[in-house]
Parts: structure tokens; C-alpha cells; sequence
């Protein structure tokens, strides 16, 4: 592969994420806008415990993207895997968009919103393991930590995008009685045609894995997994604790800051627009870090900062009553969370033979998130609702601790890897 090549293969690998990203955090970032749409309620928290169920089924169906996309990938190649899902998610994105209201066509409104989750959970679910695959298999030998990084550098530039759409029109492009009652559909139709132009592009990706005959899985290729069932053990272990702090830290961050915090929808879209900016920039230094370190010694620095400082972190969050106050804590967390992100794509991939590689990381990463990413909102939400808010940050704490074992107990990827 050319030099030129592997930067199209970073921007073209990694450009799904980004969009798919995007209109994933969309949904979360203007459910506060569109609960009230397809979810009429009295009650604001119930609402939003509704679109956050809605959040979680479409993770609850990623293991299935994960199977089916994961099989393809190892079947047909990555190149083909990758443009299936981002269209996938187009179809999600562009569904939400014209989705009529609860008001116009009752119950069908939530049912057709949970069946384009469903769309945009499989898409996702498939995308992960054959993106991190094919962005290491681009990079040259010493540098896969730096390439695979730029798969959450895409996927927080998605989430920042999404609040950058949010906070334009926040400050002034509409009014907040018109974002409730149509603005929130534009994010969904950019993210839509944003689908189709990053399904163009990656026509013209060069394929990293051409599968020889018997090589890859032949029949639903879990008889090839279960071979390697201590290596999918291992990326369920690994992603634990770093999905449910992720998704704590960035999904969940701006209900957190209007619904506990009290502070204003724009005041919690500038501090997540400019602690995503931060935590993307860190994503392709920690990578490069990772490749003259190890993966380890990162994932060891995130659980045992995650294990020891969620508690107090949350609980002085919560106390916050200003954004100057709340965004420095905030940035105390990203760093730790990063040290995580930037290596958990590298580390998955290099676990596995290339034959089974996709779904080796998709199915078991799929699996862990939607238990415990997918459901994080759901379930800080609930403990809210009980007046018990405090028992998320220990069930948070809780998963990094379990992943913390895992990491103090696995091998160096860097020095084992099966890309050799």
C-alpha cells in the first residue's frame, strides 16, 4: 500500500465512524428537544427515560450487526463490510428525519423511531470491529496504535459536529419553541446525506484483506470463534469498564449537566463541544504513545484513575453550579478515559488471525457494550428517578475495577500481535 493510500485508508476508514458517530450522538444530544414528540409525558424524566430506552435497544441489537457485518468482513473483505454499514445508518438517519410526531400518527411515531434505532444498532455493531481491523491493517508495522487511534478521533469528531449543529442552532438560527417542534429533525438529514457522500468515498478504499480460499469462515464462523474464546473473553473484559465510562462521560454529559447539574441547554453544549475538542486531539498522541510504550501500561493508567476517581468526580459534578466549575472537572476525566479509547481498536485487533479477526472483535465488543455502554443513560436515569444518583457513580466505579483485573492480567498486544 502506497503512502498516499494509507492516508486515504485512515480518512475513508475512519469517516464512517465520524458519521455514524454523529447521528448517534445526535439522537442523544436533541432528545432533550424531541422526547416530548414521541414520548408525551407530564413528567420531563420520564420522557427522557423512554428515548433512553429507545437508546438502548438499538445497542441491544449491535451483537447482531456485530455477527452478521463481522462475518461478512472475514467472508468478502473489509472494504465491502464498511460500506454496507455506513449504509445502513444513512437509512436510520435519513428515517428519524421525516418521522411524523406521537401527536400525528400515535403510536407509530415511537414504533418507527425504535425500528430505525434497530437499523442504525446493526450498522454500528458491524462497524467498530471492521473499521479497528482495517485501520490497523493499513498502518505499517510500528505504527498501528497511531492509525487505529484515528477511529475515535472520528468517532468524537461525529459527537462534536453533532454539538456544534446543536449549539448553531441554540444561539440564535431558531427559536427553542422551533427546535422542539421541527429544528430537531435537522441533524438526522445531515447526517443522512453526510452517509451518502462517505459511502462514495469509500468505493475508492484499497482492500487490506483478501481472504484465500478456506481461510475465512465458512458456515456462521462461531465453530472458529470458540477457538479463540479466551482472545473474545479478553475484549469483553477489556471493554467494560472503558464503554460505560465513555459513554458517561460523553453521551450521557449533556443530560447530565441540564438535568442534574441546572445548567442551561447552551451552557452544556459549550462544555461538551469543547471537552470532545480535547479528548480528540489526545486520541492520535496517546496512539503513537501506545507504539513505543505498549498498549498496557495506557489501560492500566485509565483503570486504576477510573476505579479511584469516579466517585469523587461525579459527586463534585454534581455539586456544580457554575460551567467554568464543571468543565474543569469534566477535563480532569477525559484524560483518563483516553488513555483507554486511543488503544482499545489496536489492542482488540491484534488478538486475533486475520481469518476471524472482524468477528473475533465485533461480536464480544457488541455484546459488552450493549449490556453495559447502552444502557449507561437508562441507568443513571433510574437511579435518578429513585433519588438515588450517587448509586451510578459506584456502578460506574464498579465496571472499571473488573476491567482493571483484566488489564493487570493480560499480555502485552504490542509484543504478541497476530499481525506478525
Amino acid at each position: 500500500m502506497t503512502a498516499r493510500e494509507r492516508w486515504l485508508a485512515i480518512f475513508g476508514g475512519s469517516a464512517g465512524n465520524l458519521v455514524e458517530w454523529f447521528d448517534w450522538y445526535a439522537y442523544s444530544a436533541f432528545s432533550l428537544y424531541f422526547a416530548h414528540a414521541f414520548f408525551p409525558s407530564a413528567n420531563r424524566t420520564t420522557q427522557l427515560l423512554n428515548t433512553a430506552g429507545v437508546f438502548a435497544v438499538g445497542f441491544l441489537v449491535r451483537p447482531v450487526g456485530g455477527w452478521l457485518l463481522g462475518r461478512y468482513a472475514d467472508r468478502s473483505g473489509r472494504k465491502a463490510a464498511l460500506m454496507v454499514s455506513i449504509a445502513l445508518m444513512c437509512g436510520g438517519s435519513l428515517l428519524i428525519a421525516v418521522t411524523p410526531t406521537y401527536a400525528s400518527i400515535g403510536a407509530a411515531a415511537p414504533a418507527i423511531l425504535l425500528f430505525a434505532r434497530v437499523i442504525q444498532g446493526v450498522s454500528l455493531g458491524g462497524e467498530y470491529g471492521t473499521s479497528a481491523a482495517y485501520l490497523s491493517e493499513a498502518a505499517p508495522p510500528g505504527r498501528r496504535g497511531l492509525y487505529a487511534s484515528f477511529q475515535y478521533v472520528a468517532v468524537i469528531m461525529g459527537q462534536l459536529l453533532a454539538a456544534i449543529v446543536l449549539l448553531v442552532l441554540q444561539s440564535g438560527l431558531l427559536t427553542p419553541a422551533q427546535l422542539e417542534s421541527w429544528g430537531w429533525r435537522i441533524p438526522f438529514g445531515i447526517g443522512g446525506l453526510c452517509a451518502v457522500i462517505t459511502l462514495q468515498l469509500r468505493r475508492s478504499l484499497a482492500e487490506t484483506y483478501r481472504p484465500r480460499p478456506g481461510a475465512a469462515p465458512t458456515s456462521s464462523g462461531l465453530r472458529v470463534l470458540l477457538r479463540h474464546r479466551r482472545e473474545a473473553l479478553l475484549v469483553a473484559g477489556l471493554t467494560v469498564g472503558g464503554t460505560i465510562a465513555f459513554y458517561t462521560y460523553t453521551t450521557y454529559l449533556p443530560t447530565f449537566l441540564v438535568n442534574t447539574v441546572g445548567l442551561t441547554h447552551l451552557q452544556s453544549t459549550l462544555i461538551s463541544g469543547a471537552s470532545l475538542l480535547v479528548y480528540m486531539v489526545s486520541q492520535p498522541i496517546l496512539g503513537a504513545l501506545s507504539d513505543r510504550v505498549g498498549r498496557r501500561p495506557l489501560l492500566l493508567t485509565f483503570g486504576v484513575l477510573g476505579m479511584l476517581g469516579t466517585v469523587p468526580l461525579l459527586t463534585a459534578l454534581q455539586s456544580a453550579r457554575t460551567a467554568a466549575v464543571a468543565f474543569a472537572l469534566i477535563m480532569t476525566a477525559l484524560p483518563a478515559v483516553a488513555a483507554y479509547t486511543a488503544v482499545s481498536p489496536v489492542v482488540k485487533a491484534e488478538l486475533f488471525p486475520a481469518s476471524i479477526r472482524v468477528l473475533g472483535v465485533n461480536l464480544p465488543y457488541a455484546i459488552t457494550v450493549s449490556l453495559f455502554g447502552g444502557s449507561a443513560s437508562y441507568v443513571a436515569l433510574w437511579c435518578k428517578n429513585l433519588g438515588r444518583e450517587s448509586l451510578f457513580y459506584w456502578y460506574v466505579s464498579a465496571c472499571i475495577a473488573c476491567s482493571l483485573i483484566v488489564y493487570t492480567r493480560m499480555r502485552e498486544t504490542r509484543r504478541t500481535s497476530l499481525f506478525e
